[in-house]
């Protein structure tokens, strides 16, 4: 079954083509774009490439996966919206991941995935050989409790290095293969769609104005 994997929560624009078969999940395409406030505008083409490589059009896919976060409002919202989209007008399910599982999925030990979140602040979980114990959650890189913590891996992880003071082996950003394997399971067996409900964690930097008071009173 091919499966379009696409993911923005984080500054890597990642759009991908997957088969997933009963013997595992194989990439067959895949397009990545580092860059923190693009993902409006490189999303949509980026899909049409991968489309282009493996030779299908959008009708061939049997669903699509969408990372769910944490991320900024702006970019992660942009991901979503798009494979929502996408699988309405194909009348294809759509399943979510958290973005940070698809980098902690492989590391050993126990391990801390951190990605930017911006203010000075990272999104993080903590994983047990490749699974989350703790998080996802958003704070700032010295508020985060690294007890017993081997590893760490994520940009959030590069950025605050000296904060965190661990050895950052991991990715620094998820995969589009980890995103498929991940929903793999629910792809074989045709699960019902899911409403993709975005990891933001705190509200969005844009806010309405308030009210404003009138001049007398």
């Amino acid at each position: 079954m091919l499966v379009m994997v696409v993911d923005t929560a984080t500054a890597a624009v990642t759009a991908a083509l997957a088969r997933v078969g009963d013997d595992g999940v194989t990439l067959l395409a895949g397009r990545v774009t580092v860059d923190a406030r693009g993902a409006g505008e490189l999303l949509a083409p980026q899909i049409a490439a991968v489309l282009a490589e493996g030779g299908v059009t959008a009708g061939d896919l049997a669903a699509v996966v969408a990372g769910l976060g944490p991320g900024p409002f702006t970019g992660l919202r942009a991901g979503l919206v798009t494979a929502t989209a996408m699988g309405h007008a194909l009348s294809a399910p759509v399943y979510g991941v958290c973005t940070l599982d698809a980098i902690g999925v492989r590391l050993p030990g126990r391990a801390l995935v951190a990605t930017d979140a911006r203010r000075k602040e990272i999104y993080w979980a903590v994983y047990q050989d490749g699974h989350r114990l703790a998080g996802p959650d958003v704070d700032r890189p010295a508020a985060v409790a690294l007890d017993g913590i081997e590893r760490a891996a994520g940009d959030g992880a590069e950025k605050y290095a000296d904060v965190l003071a661990l050895p950052v082996e991991g990715p620094s950003y998820p995969s589009a293969l980890a995103l498929a394997e991940l929903a793999a399971e629910r792809v074989r067996a045709k699960a019902p769609g899911e409403t993709l409900t975005p990891l933001y964690l705190r509200r969005p930097d844009a806010v309405l104005p308030g009210e404003r008071k009138p001049a007398l009173q």
